[in-house]
């Protein structure tokens, strides 16, 4: 895996991304958490909620008014957790302190640098707490929230995992490159063809399945994709079939969406806004700017590129100057993402046209 540290990993800082892009649709998904009753895992072969058959109890209620400090840090262990539907329960330290002594910690609370973000039973962490109300269930519950190793350091554990449970084809770190050829985060796996004149055993195909846990995307959810170039490792598993090992673009960058699409950061700059449409169900957007904002002159020409390719494809445009944004672009607003909310944000150009991120209250 491939450390990076950089202002916002995944997101290119005024600079253009060079490596390969390909075509890729949207869609696909981690199955997200649609109220509790709603919960899936990672996507894919995920069979994830308390909605299946094997049911689980969803995290207990607190009292409407019980209230907590978000920015108090609290130590506990790792009671369970479901690697492949991700999530599970920590129980904390100091008995006592958080109602029925679990709290419900969910995948995307994980501060991790594996490319497949998870806890395992026993393991000693540090967390926040919120409190997230389940309209569908109507009780008010308790999640940790910023999940680290004790002492604030990311959880880091997937490579050493795997060193002791894989089998690799010429070494953990050895890459091959190759085309992938379709992945589908809607059933959770994809095939690579590798190029040819590496020096493997016969018994190695060219042509190998890529997991969706094998699908390194920084930690977050991958997207559909075909007809890329990629490098990867590969592994051997108990029943003796080849797999892909840690996707990556060419160079070991993750397959983020940022990375495929080739966005720029415009800087840091923090402008001001209102959202003007929130589609819920597809998760975008799009926000207008105040009309004292001044956006820069390369998102003013990407706007205006967008605006006339929307056209000549025989859309509607009202407004030349809207800037699309994601569900994943506005983590930071949680369920609050509504039409007319007032909202600060970042923006950056990209393949398509501009857009907002890092959209704040």
């Amino acid at each position: 895996m491939v450390p990076w540290a950089v202002q916002k990993p995944w997101l290119k800082q005024n600079q253009p991304y060079r490596g390969f892009v390909g075509n890729f649709g949207g869609g696909g998904g981690f199955g997200g958490f649609g109220g509790f009753g709603g919960f899936g895992g990672y996507g894919g072969g995920q069979k994830g909620g308390w909605n299946q058959q094997r049911q689980r109890r969803p995290p207990p209620s607190v009292p409407a008014n019980y209230k907590v400090d978000p920015s108090a840090r609290h130590f506990g262990t790792v009671l369970f957790y479901h690697k492949w539907r991700g999530y599970g329960f920590i129980e904390p330290t100091n008995k006592g302190s958080i109602p029925q002594d679990k709290v419900f910690v969910h995948w995307k609370q994980l501060s991790s640098d594996d490319r497949f973000p998870f806890l395992t039973q026993g393991l000693e962490v540090e967390f926040s707490l919120n409190i997230q109300k389940d309209a569908h269930r109507g009780i008010n519950a308790l999640r940790a929230t910023n999940v680290t190793m004790v002492g604030g350091l990311n959880i880091a554990m997937q490579d050493e995992l795997d060193a002791t449970e894989k089998t690799f084809v010429g070494g953990q770190h050895l890459r091959y490159t190759g085309t992938l050829k379709f992945f589908s985060p809607r059933h959770g796996f994809g095939f690579v063809q590798m190029d040819q004149g590496y020096d493997v055993d016969a018994s190695v195909p060219s042509e190998l399945r890529v997991d969706h846990e094998e699908v390194n995307a920084g930690g977050q959810q991958a997207v559909h994709m075909k007809n890329l170039a990629v490098e990867f490792g590969i592994y051997r598993t108990d029943r003796g079939q080849y797999k892909v090992y840690n996707m990556t673009l060419p160079g070991g960058h993750p397959l983020t969406q940022d990375a495929l699409e080739n966005r720029i950061s415009m800087g840091a700059g923090t402008y001001r806004g209102e959202i003007v449409m929130w589609n819920w169900r597809l998760g975008f957007g799009f926000i207008r700017a105040d009309v004292t904002t001044v956006l820069p002159a390369k998102v003013l020409s990407k706007l205006a590129e967008q605006a006339a390719a929307a056209r000549a494809r025989g859309k509607n445009v009202s407004e030349d100057q809207l800037l699309y944004f994601r569900q994943s672009d506005a983590r930071a607003l949680g369920r609050d993402i509504s039409k007319g909310a007032q909202v600060g944000f970042q923006v950056y150009i990209d393949d398509k046209g501009a857009g907002a991120c890092d959209v704040v209250p």
